[in-house]
């Protein structure tokens, strides 16, 4: 293909295809996820991970103690132990299984196979804590410590604060070998219809589990979570930030509009990356959409020459380009507004819960070319002209 003619369907069928290679390619997240028959477990995890894994993972029994949740194409795989009552046959029965499991994983010494946290649930709105679950909390909590996994309390269904506040202090107060122990209210509470107690505690959650978890799991934790999306647009800037860099340096020696084509790879990774953090299932078509709204044209070539002219007249200060010459600085601001602009069709999806076939309407359409209009016009992106 000639390097100077690049058409939308093939940088949207190559995005495509490294979104799923990069999804393929993450570090499967390995949870034990423990607690009492009514603890919460379910909404926990339904509201800290994307698409509902614990109503859509398919259950298996690994004893009649603990059960796995995984989904093909998934990157997590969550060890449940439900009704946990901590009876003292079974408190001895789930604990070895659970540190057979630890062990098995470290013996394999493959990350995707290890067990990576656990989660040990208390619900707040429960009796008071037990002095039996106490002691057995300290003998997990001790076992686990020797084989490095670290354990997260979750105080569930906190909407009790004062009460989550004092129980959180007296637990800190055992000095148990533990990262944390996070008070949390998953979901938003209703009370008759007179009030609502809004959810607290996951973007704490999200903070000690991205400092508990290695390197190699950072990108699996931001593609799974639904905790704390400011988070995961940070994440994505960064990816924004680094293509941008790149894009300078494809620059650097001026190119002729009618190569800017060149920049397409560099936007494709971007492109992928940024998709791969938000977890959203994109398809050809909405990328099609997204691309003809910003740096396509008619509906056939990326950046073509009277293309390429048109997107710079837009940025503040530049106008037109003395020899038909992109330098590095305009393809800087070229690559950095798609980025944004795609972050921002990526929080519509994940935020505001707009469909995908929105993106693909003519308003989706006329929506993306605005945003992207007005990433041009960012003096953020601007000033990267002068880098």
């Amino acid at each position: 293909m000639d390097n100077r003619v690049f058409k939308i369907e093939d940088m949207a069928s190559k995005c495509c295809k490294e979104i799923r290679e990069r999804i393929e390619g993450l570090t499967e997240l390995n949870i034990i996820v423990m607690g009492k028959s009514g603890v919460g477990k379910g909404t926990l995890i339904n509201s800290f991970f994307r698409d509902k894994p614990a109503e859509t993972g398919i259950g298996r029994p690994v004893t009649r103690d603990i059960k796995e949740i995984r989904r093909k194409g998934y990157p997590l795989h969550i060890y449940d132990t439900p009704g946990l009552e901590l009876g003292a046959e079974q408190q001895a029965r789930v604990k070895n299984k659970i540190m057979e499991i630890i062990e098995d994983g470290i013996a394999s010494n493959d990350i995707n196979k290890a067990i990576h946290c656990i989660w040990y649930c208390i619900n707040v709105a429960g009796n008071r804590f037990e002095d039996a679950e106490l002691n057995w909390l300290r003998e997990l909590t001790d076992a686990a410590s020797r084989t490095h996994v670290p354990v997260i309390v979750v105080l569930t269904q906190g909407y009790q604060r004062t009460k989550a506040i004092d129980m959180k202090l007296m637990l800190e107060h055992e000095n148990l070998n533990v990262a944390s122990v996070v008070p949390v209210l998953a979901q938003d509470l209703d009370i008759e219809g007179e009030f609502t107690i809004p959810a607290y505690g996951l973007d704490t959650l999200i903070n000690v589990m991205t400092s508990a978890l290695p390197d190699e799991l950072q990108n699996t934790l931001q593609n799974l979570q639904i905790a704390d999306m400011d988070l995961k647009r940070r994440h994505a800037r960064k990816i924004v930030a680094a293509s941008v860099t790149i894009a300078f340096g494809e620059g650097f020696t001026p190119v002729p509009f009618s190569d800017a084509a060149l920049l397409v790879p560099t936007q494709i990774s971007m492109i992928a990356g940024i998709t791969s953090v938000y977890g959203v299932d994109i398809n050809t078509g909405s990328l099609v959409a997204i691309i003809s709204s910003t740096i396509g044209g008619a509906g056939t070539t990326i950046l073509g020459k009277t293309l390429v002219a048109n997107i710079i007249k837009m940025i503040p200060g530049v106008g037109s380009v003395a020899g038909g010459m992109i330098s590095g600085g305009i393809a800087a601001t070229l690559t950095a507004a798609l980025g944004e602009a795609y972050i921002r069709v990526m929080d519509m999806v994940c935020r505001e819960n707009v469909d995908l076939s929105f993106v693909s309407s003519d308003e989706g359409m006329e929506t993306i070319k605005k945003i992207f209009e007005g990433e041009l016009r960012n003096p953020a992106n601007i000033s990267l002209s002068s880098i």
